[in-house]
């Protein structure tokens, strides 16, 4: 009986409201929305006793989340330790490294060879044979969560394989299975959709429909051909999607990853993008998932600028996603490093500061993906910044090619007539430590290793969860054996996606080496900041000139707390000339200073607090 009140009363809550949305997408759809309460009940009915436990833990503190104890990693979970058995072996490793946050990458059953990363799933249910059982899955989020570590997991909502079951019963001509896609007997309406629908990928993947010779049919295909877009104005898609993502959430999976969430609703004479109707379906996910698993989090991956990043919050009174990417920021922080001028990366950490405390971000330096040059170009143009140029240029810096540039990147998806070509590469060896290691130039290694520092002690800074790279915690450089994969060979980014070194891991202990260095100073960082409530969300953070292009001034200020924070991303010594009155102690090493004219060594971060507020 307590667990009917229990569920009721979370349906009660939200009940009327879902109910009008859901009808006022789906037309006369009652009977959808009945079948879709019904498998809501089921999922929650099926719920372990210890994930409602959590559920009830987290309801009664909604904003676990948000301290400054939280630092996440995200990691290939065939890439760090073969298996998810081999990933729970290693959980003590995780946990040393001050993680509590783990995103484990697409693990899902995908083809192999038209994969794409994992992000073209053929089975919702199954996890990729080769990595384990659900039942594995399941076992390492218990794990997990009994240290203190809460599970993230990609949901592909746009797409599916073109393995998945409904692909294939749409290909034998089943006409229920169809219209969970978008296919056409002819190319009328696809010409009309690419009338006004961008490419994401016109060099490799031009086109947002493929023609399927075998059944003569168009299929739309916005990412690669072997993705297919499902049609999420057939409720049918949305019931079946929403019981898949309530079905891992039962594994234990504490944050959904909405993955590409901006795609998910098409209309012929738009963009198909960022459509009312994404925002209709989003706050459904939420509320559905506040009836059955409220102690689940929905992480949007919405790769675009603050202002159309933000809307994926939703409001304080309809709530959608519960965290969101600080793309921009990751970007321009790459940029910095290239221009070192940090005018950019102020300009956007004061739109970013200027937001609500409520919404929360992820802050990252690298990732699973590559880096997009989608820069503010409107303000670069004040520094005769030119999109296109400026683009290469940055892509030469990051190769090497530049005069000055210690950098070892590759390109992908290069264009050389759009100059759209994106990024790949590890922290390390986009920082120097690669060229360093293979020239033997220890003056260089140590650079490279305090730009490795001062990167992540900027990361730690800004609001929000922080989410390291697994790698980059002990400067893990690229792996260049992803070329003698057939499979793997014309996608670059597995440069980044290599098997993690533990060799290299095992040096984290033994002072003098690099790893050692790297390794040690996160955990230091991230141990301060946990223990100053300066680093919480709702800190009042600004920028202060420092009269010195090279140079960022943040300002974060709580409670009594007040702290001075600057990064120098230049490989010169630089005076931020700052006019902070009084003396600070600088948190990363214990001395004091004055809070006027600092002078600072290349790639120096200081972290000065003032307590006399």
């Amino acid at each position: 009986m307590k667990q009917e009140t229990e569920y009721e009363r979370r349906l009660n809550r939200h009940y009327d409201e879902l109910k009008w949305l859901y009808c006022e997408l789906y037309e006369n759809g009652m009977s959808f929305f009945e079948d879709l309460c019904g498998k809501m009940q089921k999922k929650y009915k099926y719920r372990k006793k210890e994930l409602k436990e959590l559920d009830r833990k987290r309801e009664k503190n909604p904003e676990w989340y948000k301290g400054n104890d939280m630092v996440g990693m995200m990691m290939y979970t065939g890439a760090f330790a073969g298996n998810l058995k081999g990933v729970e072996s290693r959980l003590d490793y995780i946990e040393e490294c001050g993680v509590n946050y783990l995103h484990l990458m697409p693990l899902l059953t995908s083809p192999k060879g038209k994969s794409d990363g994992g992000y073209a799933v053929a089975d919702f249910t199954k996890v990729q044979p080769e990595l384990g059982t659900m039942r594995d899955l399941s076992h390492l989020t218990g794990a997990c969560h009994e240290k203190g570590i809460s599970v993230c997991l990609d949901f592909v909502m746009n797409h599916t394989s073109e393995d998945h079951e409904w692909a294939r019963r749409a290909r034998a001509g089943e006409a229920e299975y169809e219209q969970r896609y978008f296919m056409y007997n002819d190319d009328t309406i696809p010409r009309e959709f690419e009338k006004t629908c961008p490419q994401v990928f016109p060099t490799t993947a031009p086109g947002n429909f493929t023609w399927l010779e075998d059944c003569r049919k168009h299929v739309m295909t916005t990412f690669y051909p072997y993705q297919w877009d499902l049609n999420y104005a057939n409720p049918v898609v949305f019931n079946e999607m929403t019981d898949f993502m309530l079905n891992l959430t039962n594994q234990g999976i504490d944050v959904i990853r909405l993955d590409a969430v901006p795609y998910i609703w098409k209309e012929l004479g738009t963009s198909c993008r960022n459509l009312p109707q994404v925002h209709t379906i989003v706050r459904m996910m939420r509320m559905i998932c506040e009836i059955v698993c409220p102690g689940v989090l929905l992480l949007g991956e919405v790769v675009m600028e603050p202002e159309k990043v933000v809307p994926y919050f939703g409001t304080v009174e309809k709530p959608e996603c519960h965290m969101l990417y600080n793309v921009t920021t990751m970007a321009s922080t790459w940029h910095t490093m290239a221009t070192k001028n940090v005018a950019l990366l102020k300009h956007q950490m004061d739109i970013v500061s200027g937001l609500p405390k409520e919404y929360l971000f992820l802050n990252y330096l690298r990732c699973h993906d590559d880096i997009g040059w989608g820069l503010d170009y409107d303000f670069l143009k004040q520094f005769d910044m030119e999109e296109v140029p400026h683009k290469k240029f940055l892509n030469d810096y990051f190769q090497g090619y530049y005069p000055g540039s210690n950098s070892r990147g590759e390109l992908y998806n290069d264009d050389p007539k759009l100059g759209d070509a994106r990024l790949c590469g590890t922290t390390a060896s986009l920082c120097g430590i690669e060229k360093a290691l293979a020239e033997q130039n220890s003056g260089l290694l140590a650079q490279s290793v305090e730009a490795v520092r001062m990167l992540h002690g900027y990361m730690l800074t800004q609001s929000g969860i922080p989410v390291i790279y697994s790698g980059d915690e002990i400067g893990q450089c690229n792996d260049y054996s992803y070329k003698e994969d057939e499979e793997k060979a014309a996608d670059s980014r597995y440069l980044h996606r290599g098997k993690f070194r533990w060799d290299l891991a095992e040096k984290r202990t033994e002072k003098g080496s690099y790893q050692y260095d790297i390794y040690q100073s996160i955990l230091s960082m991230e141990k301060i900041r946990k223990e100053h409530p300066v680093f919480l969300n709702k800190a009042d953070v600004w920028t202060v000139e420092t009269y010195d292009p090279a140079v960022l001034c943040l300002i974060r200020v709580y409670g009594d707390e007040k702290l001075i924070a600057l990064f120098n991303f230049s490989n010169e010594e630089k005076t931020a000339w700052i006019q902070e009155e009084g003396m600070y102690t600088d948190l990363l090493t214990g001395s004091e200073r004055e809070g006027t004219n600092v002078v600072m060594k290349p790639y120096d971060i200081l972290w000065l607090m003032n307590h006399k507020l």
